[in-house]
């Protein structure tokens, strides 16, 4: 098996939270193309920005779907000689020598190099803290934390990721006003749910989370250099507003590749005091109500600071005039964006040299968002999901896909992690060292060649969750032959998955699952004590004392935890959950 290594991610030891667990049945997820595009082909067919946020394909080839659990199910995956994984096994002397992401910018595939050898800039626009995160607003974080792993741990790249907090904003003070509550301590309640919400579902932190309004110097400074090359105007008004003179810049609109005649007036501030309606603001005069603390003095008169001018100011300052992946979700791409790009380029910076967009999660098929009051909160759904199988259902379709949220899907999410890990439990009972020692040496393994080639090809989530489990469907295998299994060949396969897992953000031995993973904070402390029960009986069966071994099973069935007896050892499951473990 052709074999792809990286720089291993940074990790922490596990915390020994693992049982047997065996999933079964189909894994296909109800994913819609978010642009009508043929992943496999990597055509894109775009018309307009309308088309770009809102186009639909009709049918969906097998790679924008959640893989169907190995040997389960018709699905895509699942053992038919026509697979995904078979094509790339087959094909493994085919090496791609480069990593090729779709840029929104260009509408293309391009292979991707970075502005510095062996270093990649990555900024990613964060959430503004109005409110407690639904699971629409991070599914941002997830899909760039995949591509972040697999930067890292792919290509060898030193990743500088800077994902920014908007922490003032008109949404912010009007949300503090009508709760009356100061709108910093608001901002930062939200901010703090937010990052809580990212760290349950495994999100990697940002190298650098800057506030918005701990970089007002640096905004100003961009705004005099947009005034003294012309591209920017106090407004006529004397409101202390400031605007970008989008009629200034020929190239506005090129990003999402609009005409500016055929454009909206832009909406962020009253357009009595622009010379164009679609001008925006860079800055937002202090108004009367506001409170004095939301507003900083400058050469303007008091005010605080336009969304748009925030993030190239951030970028700017951790990642250099020039950097090389902007990204964040497609709702994001006009205005905000376009305006980013306009302004960062007109005072002569480089900005952004890749753009990618993440696609919605829709429910009924409308966006998830709190105006349409359609949202379900990270905080809420982890109460029922676990965040394990809420991370996989986020990431596992392409991240360019429009994810439709289902009760269904959720159910195949958690089938295909509980596959995941009875695969691994079984081959540890083989194997028979801890599942911290294999973690660690996970960390440095080679993934398999046609793995590396999925996510080589946009970071194709389903295609490298193919791989994955054709793996456990091998390995399985390998665990079933008559005999016993080669130790060796388990343990390789056995790490093979792990690294897999370990780039997905999957990975059932991270530590962090161990307080809030696939089956909850209490699952080693239960685990435990069943252990203990099941040494006792196997104890007692080794004496020929039946009654002592029978007596124990009875007692665990009593309380809901089944028995299983196989070659390997005894396995048990609750008798409530979904699959049996």
């Amino acid at each position: 098996m052709s074999l792809r290594r990286g720089r291993p991610l940074g990790h922490r030891p596990c915390c020994g939270r693992f049982r047997s667990s065996h999933g079964g049945g189909g894994c296909r997820g109800v994913f819609t193309e978010l642009v009508s595009h043929d992943l496999n082909a990597r055509k894109p067919a775009v018309a307009g920005v309308e088309g770009d946020v809102l186009g639909l394909a009709g049918h969906l080839s097998c790679a924008t779907q959640l893989p169907a659990v190995a040997g389960g199910g018709d699905g895509c995956v699942g053992g038919g000689d026509a697979s995904v994984r078979d094509q790339r096994e087959d094909a493994g002397s085919l090496t791609r020598v480069s990593l090729r992401l779709y840029d929104t910018a260009t509408r293309e595939l391009r292979d991707f190099e970075p502005v510095e050898p062996g270093r990649v800039g990555l900024y990613i626009c964060g959430l503004t803290t109005q409110g407690v995160p639904h699971i629409g607003h991070v599914r941002f974080a997830v899909a760039f934390d995949i591509l972040r792993r697999w930067l890292v741990r792919g290509h060898g790249y030193d990743v500088t990721l800077v994902r920014n907090v908007t922490d003032i904003d008109d949404k912010i003070l009007n949300k503090s006003a009508e709760h009356d509550r100061p709108w910093w301590a608001w901002s930062y309640t939200h901010e703090r749910a937010t990052t809580q919400a990212l760290e349950r579902l495994g999100v990697l932190p940002p190298t650098y989370e800057p506030r918005a309004t701990g970089h007002i110097s640096e905004m100003i400074e961009l705004i005099d250099l947009l005034i003294e090359r012309g591209h920017a105007y106090p407004a006529a008004d004397d409101s202390g507003d400031v605007y970008f003179d989008v009629r200034s810049w020929p190239d506005y609109g090129e990003l999402t590749h609009q005409k500016l005649d055929d454009m909206e007036p832009a909406t962020d501030a009253d357009p009595r005091g622009k010379r164009d309606p679609r001008d925006f603001a860079l800055w937002k005069g202090h108004k009367q109500g506001e409170p004095e603390t939301a507003s900083w003095p400058t050469p303007y008169g008091r005010g605080r600071p336009g969304w748009h001018l925030e993030c190239s100011a951030m970028a700017r300052k951790y990642l250099g005039d020039t950097f090389d992946i902007h990204g964040g979700g497609v709702d994001l791409r006009f205005p905000h964006h376009e305006n980013e790009q306009a302004q960062s380029r007109a005072a002569g910076l480089g900005f952004a040299r890749y753009w990618m967009h993440n696609a919605w999660v829709t429910l009924s098929g409308e966006k998830m968002s709190k105006s349409l009051g359609n949202t379900l909160t990270v905080a809420e759904l982890t109460k029922t999901v676990p965040p394990l199988v809420l991370r996989y259902y986020l990431g596992a379709a392409h991240y360019r896909s429009t994810i439709e949220y289902g009760d269904r899907s959720l159910e195949e999410a958690q089938a295909a992690v509980e596959r995941i890990e009875g695969y691994l439990q079984r081959a540890l009972e083989v194997v028979g060292e801890s599942p911290e020692t294999l973690r660690d040496e996970a960390a440095g393994t080679d993934v398999p060649q046609g793995f590396a080639d999925a996510l080589d090809d946009d970071v194709n989530v389903p295609e490298a969750l193919a791989v994955l489990f054709g793996a456990v469907r091998e390995g399985n295998k390998t665990l079933e032959q008559a005999g016993g299994a080669d130790r060796a060949t388990v343990r390789h396969t056995l790490l093979a998955v792990l690294a897999m897992t370990d780039v997905l953000g999957i990975s059932p031995f991270d530590p962090i699952w161990g307080a809030s993973g696939a089956t909850g904070a209490s699952d080693a402390v239960l685990d435990a004590l069943v252990r203990a029960q099941l040494d006792a009986r196997a104890a007692a069966r080794a004496d020929h004392d039946f009654a002592t071994a029978d007596s124990i099973r009875n007692q665990l069935a009593d309380v809901g935890v089944i028995i299983e007896d196989t070659p390997a050892g005894a396995r048990w499951s609750l008798a409530s959950d979904a699959g049996t473990r």
